[in-house]
């Protein structure tokens, strides 16, 4: 490459994994590097990559540290993490902050001290004497593990033992041959090659000597053995021989406990450093997939027994990183893993609090999990700690998740989750409430118990008041959640209709105003006058505007047919719309948008509505667009406009003769379509053969349209009856059919019964 043929310098750079540094109070961030020199022509000519390591150091960081406010310092400060890792960096922080301080010599003091750690500090020039150790007896093993190890805590000394693969080769052939028989020694060496586990590339050593395997083997082991001990304890609890001294046994026991409880703490320790090294080079998705295969999952699901508030912290932070997969999830739904991690959630260590509730997060998008979170009670936990800040928008999921699920809605009626949430949203400093917060609130308000807690006292006036004032979508979806229960609840909103009415005719078309609609769609209100409502605030004019084919989006103008069928539910009303042209704009809009479900049947709800009211009757039936698209849809692969269509049809059957006969005609044919090829096709063979049918007269094309075969009771193969028949279904008769069963309320079940009624009384019965 020439010099002067290069233009240009392009840096790109690649964030990697956020670590602790091994001895200093810092955070560690790897991140890959790659330089890339452009051409004249923006062509790339030469191109390198290189791992780097940004050192955060944390000077300030003492026991009275905000490990809050110093992690959004962190982030904010360095580009290199991003936003979303705030929690990570606390909880680094957090375990700086418990980890021993560093020794003026540079030297690292562990957590717990080190097995068979030798008072004289340990020199890399006499590396070799000490791998000659390991060739001795077991003390003398555990000793020069514990010199090497010195040596390996120092950042600076791990690429010259990296180099030293007899040094290594040794430790880990040690490690496999006798970590049966040493807590001690296991913890050393496993130590060690913990230190290289810390920087990513130092991880091929790990995988050269095939460590990670080696470590999950002794997991395996000492998980084993923790069995035997506690089973030997239990026969000795129970007693010993026949008429053994009870006194003795009681001693005996006293003694074997104390033995079992250090062995206990000294397995921790190797647990805790062989799952943390696997935690380090998990990060490789392809070594994950080896961990799986040797059954990872169920290791990290059977050390969440122990006690000890460290190793808990590691499993669980490995089972979350684990569980953000199918396979992983579904292992650990096998363990009954939701079970047995339940007890961690009243923990009083925040950090494993914390991992805890985050694992039941990535747990709780299957259904399955969240049904068993349930079962074993942890609803109220959870509830409980909505208000703790720093675990408050993990919960919030959680408890989001939970109430997707219309049977366990009815559950947060009996926690304190709706006072809670009632008092989150209305006290948030910002114009939007947090998200996790509202889907919550907006799911909980579906029920219709929640709906009426939600409201008692004055805030549903609270609620719109905020709604309103910060002009809130997710808000107003709230409030109309709770718009759609029948009962006290929905009576509330009069005094907000005009409001929401001023919003609606404001001439925006945000999502804000789409809620707003939604609500005034939900409110059929007896008392309410629609019509007064739809001139007082110029609605006819913006309604008409909506209906046309895509002059908004779909979304409004299908809230804008609900309202309508809310509105012409009074015949004032009904017959404001029918004057001003809106039908004709409604079968437009059909038209248009004929291949979407969901419009298609609350345009013909609103057909039913208006067919309703004798006022406006024949006006719609006189539209021969509209009963033409009723017969038309009256077979629709849609169950529910099937059903809106039928029952629309029969009230004008009932009231337009020369309708109902092409009614009748079109079911004849619909219903007896092959038999009614047959005729044809006779009637064809007839008029070719000049020969009548045998066994019988011959069937002219007039006999089709004969009055006595509509008339005919046995045609109807639906098996309902001819309309004079006292046992036919007519509008009286569809006491079951209700409003379409959409994403809307249902109103078509009262509307019918309340005009079955009004017939009924004109009638005299």
């Amino acid at each position: 490459m020439q010099a002067e043929d290069a233009r240009y310098l392009k840096k790109k750079v690649k964030v990697g994994s956020l670590d602790v540094h091994p001895t200093e109070k810092a955070l560690v961030v790897n991140y890959e590097l790659e330089a890339t020199i452009l051409g004249q022509l923006g062509d790339a000519m030469l191109g390198d990559k290189k791992e780097c390591q940004k050192i955060i150091r944390l000077k300030s960081l003492d026991s009275n540290t905000d490990v809050a406010v110093l992690a959004r310092e962190v982030v904010d400060k360095c580009k290199l993490i991003h936003p979303s890792k705030l929690g990570e960096v606390q909880h680094l922080i957090s375990y700086l902050l418990s980890r021993k301080e560093c020794s003026k010599d540079g030297q690292v003091s562990l957590n717990h001290p080190d097995p068979g750690e030798p008072k004289e500090q340990a020199n890399l020039n006499e590396l070799e004497s000490y791998m000659e150790m390991l060739y001795e007896d077991m003390p003398d093993k555990v000793r020069g593990a514990s010199f090497i190890l010195q040596l390996a805590r120092n950042p600076d000394y791990l690429e010259e033992l990296c180099q030293n693969e007899t040094v290594l080769g040794a430790l880990a052939r040690v490690l496999r041959e006798d970590w049966k028989k040493s807590l001690d020694l296991s913890y050393n060496i496993v130590y060690i090659f913990f230190c290289f586990s810390v920087f990513s590339n130092f991880h091929s050593v790990i995988s050269h000597f095939k460590i990670g395997s080696l470590c999950m083997d002794i997991i395996d082991g000492e998980l084993q053995r923790t069995d035997q001990y506690r089973e030997q304890l239990t026969k000795r609890k129970k007693g010993g021989e026949l008429g053994a001294d009870p006194a003795k046994l009681q001693q005996d026991y006293e003694r074997n406990l104390k033995k079992y409880q250090a062995v206990i703490e000294k397995q921790d320790q190797v647990l805790r450093v062989c799952t943390y090294l696997l935690l380090n080079i998990a990060e490789d998705v392809r070594v994950e997939e080896k961990m799986r295969r040797k059954n990872i999952v169920g290791l990290l699901v059977r050390m969440q027994e122990r006690e000890s508030p460290d190793l808990l912290l590691l499993v669980v932070s490995f089972l979350k990183k684990l569980s953000c997969y199918m396979e992983n999830k579904d292992d650990m739904a096998d363990l009954n893993i939701v079970e047995k991690v339940s007890r961690l959630v009243s923990t009083d260590n925040s950090d494993l609090l914390n991992v805890t509730i985050r694992l039941l997060l990535n747990l709780s998008f299957d259904a399955g999990l969240r049904a068993k979170m349930i079962k074993v009670g942890l609803l109220p936990k959870l509830v409980s700690l909505m208000s703790e800040e720093r675990h408050q928008q993990a919960v919030l999921a959680v408890l989001y998740h939970l109430s997707v699920d219309d049977k366990c809605k009815s559950m947060f009626t009996y926690t304190d989750c709706i006072p809670t949430v009632m008092k989150l949203v209305l006290n948030s400093p910002e114009p939007m409430v947090p998200l996790e917060l509202m889907a919550l609130a907006v799911n909980l308000a579906a029920n219709k118990r929640n709906a009426q807690l939600i409201c008692e006292g004055a805030g549903l006036k609270l609620l719109m008041k905020r709604a309103l004032k910060y002009r809130d979508p997710l808000l107003t979806k709230m409030i109309r959640n709770i718009a759609q229960h029948e009962g006290p609840t929905r009576a509330l909103f009069t005094e907000f209709v005009g409001d929401l009415c001023e919003v609606v005719s404001g001439g925006e078309s945000d999502e804000f105003v789409l809620e707003c609609v939604g609500v005034l769609g939900n409110l059929s209100l007896p008392d309410l006058d629609y019509c007064q409502l739809l001139t007082k605030h110029n609605l006819i004019d913006w309604i008409k505007d909506s209906l046309q084919p895509d002059a908004v989006e779909d979304d409004l103008a299908l809230e804008v047919v609900v309202l309508l069928g809310t509105v012409a539910g009074d015949q004032a009303a009904a017959q404001l719309i029918v004057n001003t042209g809106i039908l004709h704009s409604l079968v437009n809009l059909l038209n248009a948008k004929q291949e979407d479900d969901e419009m298609v049947l609350q345009i013909v709800y609103v057909f039913y509505q208006l067919t309703r009211h004798e006022a406006t009757r024949p006006q719609v039936i006189s539209t021969t667009e509209v009963p033409a698209y009723l017969i038309d849809l009256m077979h629709d692969k849609n169950t529910e406009i099937r059903r809106v269509c039928d029952t629309t049809l029969d009230i004008i059957s009932e009231n337009d003769n020369e309708w109902a006969v092409r009614i009748q005609c079109h079911k004849f044919r619909w219903y007896n379509s092959q038999w009614l090829d047959m005729v044809e096709e006779a009637e064809n063979i007839d008029t070719m053969g000049g020969e009548e049918m045998a066994g019988g007269e011959g069937l002219g094309h007039s006999f089709l349209h004969h009055s006595d075969v509509l008339d005919h009771q046995g045609l109807y193969s639906d098996g309902l009856s001819s309309p004079e028949s006292e046992e036919y279904p007519g509008i009286n008769g569809h006491s079951e059919s209700s409003r379409p069963s959409s994403n809307y309320t249902n109103r078509f079940s009262a509307d019918l019964e309340q005009f079955a009624d009004e017939l009924l009384k004109k009638a005299g019965v």
